[in-house]
C-alpha cells in the first residue's frame, strides 16, 4: 500500500494551480499547505509537492531536484521493517540514514530508509506507534 508520493516542482504556484483542479476533480482534498509546498489527500494516501531549491533546479536527476524525491510504502509492522532493514543489508543494498535507524523520520515514525539502483530514495513505514 502507498503511503506518499513527494514530487519536486520547479514552480510551486504553477504545479498548484494545475494539479488543486486536477485532484480535486478526482475526488482528493487539500491536507497541507506551507510556503515552499502542498499536499493533497485520498484514503490514507497523499501526494506532496514542494518547490525545488535554486542550487537543485538545473537539469540531471537527484531526489531535491525536479521530479520523483522518494516514493513510501506501508509495512504491516515495525518487525516487517527490521526484516527488510536486514535484508537490505544482506544484499549490499544502501541504506539511508542508518545511524537514525528507525527514527530517522522522528520519534513517532518508524521508517526504513534506502536508495534503489539509481539512488531514488525508498521509504518503509511501520503502522503508528
Amino acid at each position: 500500500m502507498l503511503h506518499h508520493l513527494e514530487i519536486y516542482v520547479s514552480d510551486l504556484k504553477q504545479s498548484y494551480k494545475y494539479w488543486s483542479w486536477l485532484l480535486a476533480s478526482l475526488g482528493w482534498h487539500p491536507y497541507q499547505k506551507w510556503e515552499i509546498g502542498f499536499s493533497y489527500k485520498s484514503r490514507e494516501a497523499y501526494l506532496v509537492f514542494v518547490e525545488a531549491e535554486e542550487d537543485y533546479k538545473e537539469a540531471g536527476y537527484h531526489r531535491k531536484r525536479i521530479g520523483l524525491n522518494h516514493l513510501a510504502f506501508h509495512a504491516q509492522s515495525k518487525e516487517q521493517v527490521d526484516e527488510l532493514a536486514a535484508e537490505m543489508k544482506s544484499r549490499k543494498e544502501r541504506i539511508l540514514y542508518e545511524s537514525q535507524y528507525p527514527f530517522a523520520g522522528g520519534p513517532a515514525h518508524y521508517a526504513l530508509y534506502g536508495e534503489d539502483p539509481d539512488r531514488i530514495k525508498v521509504e518503509i513505514v511501520a503502522p503508528a506507534l
